[in-house]
């Protein structure tokens, strides 16, 4: 329920924290949260610009898998996939830099969170879930 302006309640018709149930969400949140993580515990001056974006990349690829479900079109979503599996490989690089430049002590857990959340996109590229009320035929 969500209150509008004029002080009512009003019940959505559908329900936006069903892409919690996508394993490429979960993958992609538990990559966000251990980068975040890791990059503040980490943190200095030297490696300011490479953590900015290894961040940036990470929040992209969440945000792309959430934002894609929500549109409920099978074009859009696999668009935004196709996104969020570009900020994925962009992370993984970023990530891999920053441990062999050991401005991270050991990017692993982060890395095979990345690599399941983009085994999940490729399967969901491949797949997309029905939602129902989806008006495309692809």
């Amino acid at each position: 329920m969500n209150k509008v302006p004029n002080g009512t309640w009003l019940e959505l018709s559908y329900n936006m924290d069903s892409y919690r149930s996508l394993y490429a969400w979960q993958q992609a949140h538990k990559a966000l949260l251990l980068a975040l993580e890791a990059t503040d515990a980490a943190w200095h001056p030297r490696a300011k610009a490479l953590f900015d974006q290894i961040n940036r990349a990470v929040v992209s690829v969440e945000a792309n898998v959430v934002e894609g479900y929500a549109l409920n079109t099978v074009p859009l979503f696999r668009r935004h996939l196709r996104i969020a599996f570009g900020s994925a490989a962009e992370a993984e690089t970023l990530l891999r830099a920053a441990g062999e430049r050991r401005y991270l002590p050991d990017p692993r857990e982060i890395l095979e969170a990345l690599g399941e959340a983009m085994r999940a996109i490729r399967g969901l590229m491949r797949k997309p879930p029905v939602t129902g009320s989806d008006p495309s035929p692809n």
